[in-house]
């Protein structure tokens, strides 16, 4: 977890990464960012692989819930990516004391409080449940770089999969069990994106029924292919949808 904190900052920004990352990935859409900002990490990053293979839906929310609550920032933004939805849709439902909005970045959303696999389509649903069962979850490289990091350089696609981490099985299996947070919410679509196609990002927003929805033309890690596109499109959703005018000046 790292955090950056400002004097009488009253709202911040949570980043929630997606399957097999690290917090880290958002570093280069923080840097020149105007708030602060909370980078959150999914549980047991720095384990062995066993350590993590018994953790439940819950556990993930519970831990993002824990690095927020630690957090002194009282009105928190969601920003999650992939996998990080269903888990930060999840955690949003024991934080409507502090939650001020919710963004995804290619985000999986499920719909009537479903699970990340459910959230696909069938065709798609069938395939990861048997590859769940028969190859755990850490796909091929060869996999890993044609859908996660089909538009990175080489050198950065390297790095992701030098770096992935595979998660618990339930992590997609389990159902949240949460409905849409009634804040405001944006949804960015990435057009490019070979991990998950358009016309299932357009079912992520109709499950999510955003206030706005915004495109980037990238792959499914906008965060390190056009951070600072991101960050634009982060800025401009808080100061026309989330925070009082001049809170961001």
């Amino acid at each position: 977890m790292k955090e950056r904190k400002q004097e009488e900052g009253e709202y911040g920004l949570v980043f929630v990464h997606g399957a097999g990352l690290r917090s880290e990935v958002w570093e280069g859409v923080v840097k020149n960012l105007g708030l602060p900002y909370l980078l959150a990490d999914l549980p047991r990053r720095n384990e062995p692989v066993e350590a993590r293979g018994e953790l439940t839906l819950e556990d993930y929310a519970a831990s993002l819930r824990e690095q927020i609550r630690a957090w002194p920032v009282p009105r928190v933004v969601l920003v999650a990516h992939s996998l990080g939805g269903v888990v930060a849709l999840r955690a949003a439902s024991g934080l409507e004391d502090r939650l001020a909005g919710f963004a995804a970045v290619g985000a999986a959303i499920p719909r009537d409080g479903g699970s990340f696999v459910s959230a696909l389509p069938w065709p798609k649903r069938l395939i990861l449940s048997v590859v769940l069962k028969k190859m755990g979850t850490r796909p091929p490289e060869s996999m890993i770089r044609a859908g996660l990091c089909s538009d990175l350089a080489p050198e950065q696609a390297s790095k992701v999969v030098k770096a992935f981490v595979p998660e618990a099985v339930r992590a997609y299996t389990d159902r949240c069990e949460a409905a849409v947070p009634s804040v405001p919410r944006l949804y960015m679509k990435l057009t490019k994106d070979k991990e998950f196609s358009s016309s299932l990002q357009d079912r992520m927003i109709r499950h999510l029924q955003p206030n706005r929805v915004a495109e980037l033309a990238t792959g499914h890690l906008p965060m390190l292919s056009d951070p600072d596109g991101l960050r634009r499109v982060l800025e401009h959703f808080l100061a026309e949808e989330v925070m009082p005018s001049g809170v961001l000046a």
